[in-house]
């Protein structure tokens, strides 16, 4: 017979990566910016499986897929291997992943638990344990099967003769090769036998052979005279054998006598260039099914998400036991599910984590998503709803919508959750779940603060102390100590020197006019802006004494304490952009002022690396979720009067990055649209770069009739009747106050849709109304809200209009220009989203006016402090007045947040418990350990 048609890998896997090369480009074409992803993990630098790990980079390349080489060191443990692949398990962008064998690591490592630890959908090598196993039972279209054996089968295929039927002989049966090879094999209907080193009828087996694959590890174990007349030869060994001919003194053969084996074969394998070629191919290959497998069940920049099914009840139960009823993921799975990295995120229990801002590193490249800030008409005392209307709408684009998109909200205090207020988690079907973890210490971001801020206070003092009880040179010695007969001046230390214009390092170098400046802060009792704080109201601690020990030897002054949210601290968390950047704010936070009329920092006190170390987990955005499933980031929660009240810049960037292009983020800014939303656009979006592209204004009918000229609404009393029965005249005199709310959104150049957030007791008549004179005063759409009873689905309306809104151009700019006098700064804010006529600057703050532009910190943004409850300094001035002059009392630095706030008319920082507060109704039930009572 003719000798054997030659089977060769080279011409074969030539032709596979042609193949894939246009796959990928027909993915490219369908999903921009889309690349199969191949991830290879080697540990140690062995040479061969340098060359072979080349190999592999190279065919990636040439197909166009994105290889990733991860190199461990030698010393490499087990458990450091097992995280590498846990973070590549957990990696969209990756679709296929191998480890490099053999693993060449100075320590034990067990091959069989790393192999198995690679995620299946993975394991393009086809090694682990659960793909063995499918294809053991024939589950071929859902698995991987081991390069060697498939690159084998597709030989086969070559010769176009049908497996189905033939008998087949496997000599060898590694798990690599011979094992696989059987099974892959027997389920495409050959009949196959294995042989192996034991067989002892080796030779009169393979001599049945239609299909003959001989993987066993030995140089020409078979014999070409033992094969069956125009058999099929599959050769996959690799041997070196002396030959003196060559100039290594050797030559590679394979498993079979190829000579004679090719004058009885009808095809046969060469070595080299047969099996070898095919291996990488069809590495590729699984590379590039295992991409397409990904894109359908995933589209790229779409989320796989399992929303939450609501079972509504009515009437609605209390919020607690809604968020009782409803069993949340697991964390990590939402956290996969929107993307996010196993080692990107850091488990506080089964329903919330921390994320770490490399997230924010590793998808700097992806582009944000669409950003909707909610803010509201000037308020009842009882609120109207904007954190339930904000978790109602992510609901509704997510779970009804099917949108990437993720809620940004901030994090209550606990003296509001005890006081008058209660919960801050939403409320009826639209919460964040677990409510009760919500409001509570959630991962100690707040403790944190408290913790940091009393640190700068008892340093503060203990300064002070120090200073007026030693002398130039005692001070000297205590700050900058002998160690081992050595002195040395610490990090802070050498930036306070330069500071003051001490350009040495030597501490022994100082003059004594230099030590006297460098030891002595100076501070000025009666200048001194910072304030113990704490997270429960406590009226008493609104102004105490402090210093009355006999310890502190008569060192006594007038103090007081505020509650944690309202500390600078945490307006510095919730803008800044990263580690460096808080750090950087935390020491330019200014305490008081030297008696040379200089401002003291933080970082004089030398305390700036100590608080940024009490800070560092606090930085990390908190995940959550909602009622229906969908994320929610929780992150600070600074006063929406004396700071900002907005939640973290840092949360909402990772968000955007997560939702993708076409995605929503949904924040929200505290109060109404005159103090949070104008604060949310003049200071978070100039520190953050980011712009907004709509505005949701959240409207009631109560609140609307109160400022039409409606009786007091007072938390725990009953709505007198004008609020229950419908009044068509008072509703459209308050319109007023919706009317002024929505040119205060349109001057920042945002379209605004206005939800109307409807009660069981407001008529038709009413709702339709309010969306009436919403349209008429300029917004884009006004839409009525269900959501508190109904979850996302009564939102899904609101939903589709911040949708279209989000497609019109954002013509977003600021209100004013920081360069601008701090004078003309305010005059702006007051006239143009108050309503007022002029402004009037205390003396107090006429003299902060001027303080601050010497200090340096005339060009900061202007944070106003004034009541939520009216658009003017007054609280009982509703609607939308006109003509009054804002008094300014006085004027206050929060130079490491970045802003000025003057303080209109009189407020506290420290609220008061009512005579019934909320903990009343809080309890523990000691059996199940479930929290029972109103949030």
């Amino acid at each position: 017979m003719a000798p054997a048609e030659i089977l060769s890998g080279k011409i074969v896997s030539a032709q596979v990566r042609d193949r894939l090369k246009q796959q990928v480009v027909e993915m490219k074409e369908k999903f921009p910016g889309f690349r199969p992803g191949l991830a290879i993990l080697q540990v140690g630098n062995r040479d061969d499986s340098n060359l072979y790990i080349n190999m592999k980079l190279k065919a990636a390349a040439e197909i166009g897929i994105s290889a990733n080489h991860i190199k461990l060191p030698n010393t490499a443990t087990e458990a450091d291997v097992l995280k590498c692949i846990a973070s590549l398990n957990g990696d969209p962008a990756v679709h296929g992943f191998i480890v490099q064998l053999p693993l060449d690591s100075d320590k034990p490592i067990n091959t069989e638990k790393i192999t198995n630890a690679v995620a299946p959908e993975k394991d393009v090598d086809g090694l682990s344990s659960i793909n063995a196993g499918k294809l053991s039972r024939g589950d071929l279209g859902d698995c991987f099967i081991p390069c060697t054996p498939k690159g084998c089968m597709e030989l086969i295929r070559q010769t176009g003769i049908e497996v189905a039927g033939k008998r087949a002989v496997v000599v060898g049966r590694s798990k690599i090769v011979g094992a696989p090879m059987h099974d892959l094999l027997l389920w495409n209907h050959a009949t196959v036998t294995t042989c192996h080193s034991k067989t002892s009828t080796l030779a009169e087996e393979v001599g049945k052979a239609d299909i003959l694959v001989v993987a066993a590890g030995k140089a020409e174990m078979v014999k070409g005279e033992w094969i069956k007349p125009g058999a099929i030869v599959i050769d996959c060994g690799i041997n070196h054998v002396p030959d003196s001919t060559k100039a290594s003194g050797k030559r590679v053969v394979g498993d079979v006598a190829y000579n004679t084996a090719k004058e009885k074969a009808s095809y046969i394998t060469p070595v080299p260039g047969g099996v070898g070629p095919m291996t990488v191919a069809m590495l590729m290959q699984s590379t590039v099914e295992s991409a397409q497998r990904f894109l359908e069940k995933f589209q790229p920049g779409k989320w796989s998400i399992q929303y939450t099914q609501l079972t509504l009840k009515m009437p609605v139960p209390s919020d607690i036991e809604i968020s009782q009823s409803c069993i949340p993921k697991p964390i990590d799975q939402v956290a996969k599910e929107v993307g996010l990295l196993p080692d990107e995120v850091e488990l506080y229990g089964q329903t919330k984590a921390k994320v770490h801002l490399s997230a924010l590193q590793r998808l700097k490249n992806q582009p944000d998503g669409k950003y909707v800030v909610v803010t509201g008409i000037t308020p009842t005392p009882l609120g109207e709803g904007k954190s339930t209307t904000t978790v109602g709408l992510v609901q509704a684009l997510g779970a009804h919508l099917h949108q990437n998109v993720f809620a940004c909200l901030r994090q209550p205090s606990q003296g509001p959750t005890f006081g008058i207020k209660g919960g801050a988690a939403g409320g009826g079907y639209c919460q964040v779940v677990p409510m009760e973890e919500f409001n509570l210490h959630l991962t100690g971001d707040i403790h944190a603060i408290t913790a940091a801020n009393n640190l700068v206070a008892a340093a503060v003092d203990a300064r002070m102390f120090h200073e007026l009880t030693q002398t130039d040179q005692a001070l000297y010695n205590r700050l900058v100590p002998s160690v081992g007969g050595v002195r040395k001046f610490s990090d802070i230390q050498i930036r306070r020197l330069q500071k003051l214009g001490i350009n040495k390092t030597d501490p022994m170098a100082l003059t004594k006019e230099e030590v006297n400046l460098f030891v002595r802060l100076d501070i000025d009792p009666g200048t001194i802006t910072w304030q113990r704080v704490l997270d429960t109201n406590d009226r008493f601690l609104r102004k105490i004494t402090i210093g009355q020990s006999p310890t502190e030897k008569g060192f006594s002054r007038t103090a007081q304490f505020d509650i944690t949210v309202s500390s600078e601290i945490m307006a510095v968390l919730a803008l800044s952009d990263g580690l460096d950047d808080m750090k950087k704010r935390l020491g330019r936070m200014v305490v008081a002022s030297s008696k040379r009329g200089e401002p003291v920092t933080a970082d004089d006190l030398g305390v700036t690396g100590a608080l940024a170390v009490l800070m560092k987990d606090a930085i990390k955005p908190n995940l959550m979720q909602t009622l229906e499933g969908t994320p929610v980031f929780v992150h600070a929660g600074p006063f929406a009067n004396i700071a900002h009240g907005n939640s973290s810049v840092l949360a909402d960037k990772i968000a955007l990055k997560l939702v993708g292009k076409e995605g929503f983020v949904v924040t929200e800014a505290g109060f109404g649209a005159d103090i949070g939303m104008e604060k949310f656009f003049n200071i978070k979006c100039r520190y953050s770069g980011l712009r907004p592209h709509v505005v949701v204004l959240v409207a009631t009918v109560r609140a609307l009739k109160m400022h039409g000229g409606g009786p007091a609404v007072t938390a725990g009393v009953p709505l007198p009747k004008e609020y229950t029965e419908e009044n068509l005249q008072l509703l459209a005199k308050g319109c007023s106050n919706l009317n002024k709310q929505i040119q205060n959104a349109r001057v920042f150049g945002v379209p605004v849709i206005v939800a109307v957030n409807a009660f069981k007791t407001d008529t038709k008549a009413e709702l339709a109304l309010v969306a009436q004179m919403a349209k008429e005063a300029g917004a884009f759409d006004a839409v009525e809200c269900t959501h508190w009873a109904e979850g996302g689905k009564g939102a899904v309306a609101l939903a589709r209009a911040v949708q279209r809104a989000s497609q019109t151009p954002s013509n977003f700019r600021f209100l004013y220009n920081v360069e601008l006098p701090v004078v003309d700064k305010i005059r702006l804010i007051a006239q143009q989203i108050y309503g007022a006529s002029d402004i009037e600057l205390l003396p107090e703050a006429q003299e902060k006016v001027t303080l601050y532009t010497k200090q340096g910190f005339g060009n900061l943004p202007i944070c106003m402090a004034k009541t939520h409850l009216s658009l003017s300094h007054d609280p009982e001035q509703k609607g939308a007045p006109t003509g009054f002059v804002l008094p300014i009392r006085d004027i206050r630095a929060s130079v490491g947040a970045g802003f000025l706030y003057p303080l209109v008319g009189t407020m506290s920082t420290m609220p008061g418990l009512p005579t019934r507060p909320c903990f009343y109704d809080i309890d523990l039930d000691p059996v199940s350990g479930e929290v029972n009572g109103l949030f």
